[in-house]
């Protein structure tokens, strides 16, 4: 087989599809971010980062650096090996007890990444707890369906959104068969959020397990920062509450959150845990000391929600069609993987505007967007530059102007 050339074929179909994936070069600027520097052929360009996933700005937050600067002095670079051979550094005890307050659970358990800790924490839920049957929203994660993938248990997808629908699976079995129910807090694509209250309560009635992924909520919802669940004052009714420390939090890892035995199962049986090299120290404090600001500073979560508004308003204003939805999440909708390519492509060459274009398979064909993410850290002058470049594009483009409905 000539395996190059079947590659080659591959990617060139990507291509004609408009779906071929460019990274772009950037080094975001202590201090100054969302502004950064685009590296591009043999020069710069100073540029606008929209579509970062650093919510809040605390990846250049001072009590952030100034914590895995301090660590980094003390402990060195890398934690030296998993957490079973020499790894569990202090730090990761101390981010793991400050995880476990934020959820008001018993006992909290780090991870290399969300992707991993949805992963391994499903898969080995699934796998190991027997005759376990898995029930997951039509729209979660990547990392989650991999997760009852590689469990091989039983699994059925219910209706985006819909606990009636999950109520009609749940009820095809058994009272006796342990279940597991599977879902979001914020939906990344969309912006939606779950009725997790009303999904709770179906759960509840069928005995089942619950796992809620917040991953695009902690930090930036509930009095404390502890996502969706906090807000709604519903944390002690879910069975696991899995989150990021690479969004709002501002730097990297995932974990879970639950009860000491359920950590502790996972912890002993988790493979993508045990063979994983342990986080850094500073990136365990870095991320620490991020999770405690949040806890008793509303300023960064109220200000994003003031950028958040401000952008929708002047989006309405000008006909740019984009998602309605009660996050933080603003798709633009283009309905075009080739069109909305070449918009983020003229965006970041005539403007120094970077908004990285979302195509299938993460969205459904059609339904193509440009995912803005506003931030604290986006000023007036930000702002007027996307929605008036927006506009420019939309007339040059000819694209419906307008409302889109949920």
């Amino acid at each position: 087989m000539d395996f190059d050339g079947f590659f080659a074929e591959q990617l060139q179909t990507v291509r004609d599809e408009g779906r071929y994936r460019v990274f772009t070069e950037i080094e975001r600027k202590r201090g100054a971010f969302p502004h950064a520097t685009r590296y591009v052929n043999d020069g710069t360009q100073n540029v606008t980062v929209w579509c970062s996933n650093d919510y809040l700005g605390m990846g250049q937050h001072p009590v952030v650096l100034e914590a895995m600067h301090k660590t980094l002095d003390q402990c060195g670079a890398g934690a030296g090996g998993t957490r079973n051979i020499s790894g569990t550094n202090h730090q990761h005890v101390l981010l793991e007890q400050e995880l476990a307050d934020l959820h008001g659970k018993e006992a909290a358990l780090l991870f290399t990444s969300g992707y991993v800790s949805n992963w391994a924490g499903l898969g080995t839920l699934a796998s190991k707890i027997p005759g376990c049957v898995v029930f997951s929203d039509a729209l979660n994660h990547a990392s989650m369906i991999e997760g009852i993938r590689h469990s091989r248990a039983e699994y059925k997808i219910w209706k985006h959104n819909d606990p009636e629908d999950l109520d009609r699976h749940l009820s095809a079995f058994p009272a006796g068969v342990p279940k597991l129910v599977a879902f979001e807090s914020v939906y990344s694509m969309d912006g939606d959020i779950a009725p997790i209250a009303e999904i709770l309560d179906v759960c509840e009635k069928h005995g089942a397990m619950t796992y809620i992924d917040e991953v695009h909520a902690v930090g930036l919802y509930g009095e404390r920062g502890g996502g969706i669940a906090e807000r709604e004052g519903l944390m002690d009714r879910i069975t696991v509450i899995e989150g990021t420390l690479g969004k709002a939090f501002g730097v990297m890892g995932g974990y879970i959150a639950a009860s000491a035995d359920l950590v502790d199962f996972v912890r002993t049986f988790a493979s993508g845990f045990i063979f994983s090299t342990a986080l850094p120290p500073a990136v365990a404090a870095g991320a620490c000391a991020s999770i405690k600001h949040l806890k008793v500073s509303s300023k960064e979560r109220e200000q994003q929600r003031d950028r958040v508004a401000t952008v929708r308003r002047k989006l309405d204003m000008l006909g740019i069609p984009h998602l309605p939805n009660p996050s933080h999440i603003i798709p633009v909708m283009v309905g075009d993987a080739h069109k909305c390519k070449m918009i983020s492509d003229w965006l970041m060459d005539n403007h120094g505007i970077y908004v990285q274009p979302i195509n299938y398979p993460t969205v459904p064909v059609g339904t193509e967007r440009l995912r803005l993410t506003p931030s604290p850290v986006h000023n007036d002058g930000d702002i007027d530059r996307l929605i008036n470049a927006l506009s420019d594009i939309w007339s040059q483009c000819e694209l419906a102007r307008g409302s889109v409905a949920a």
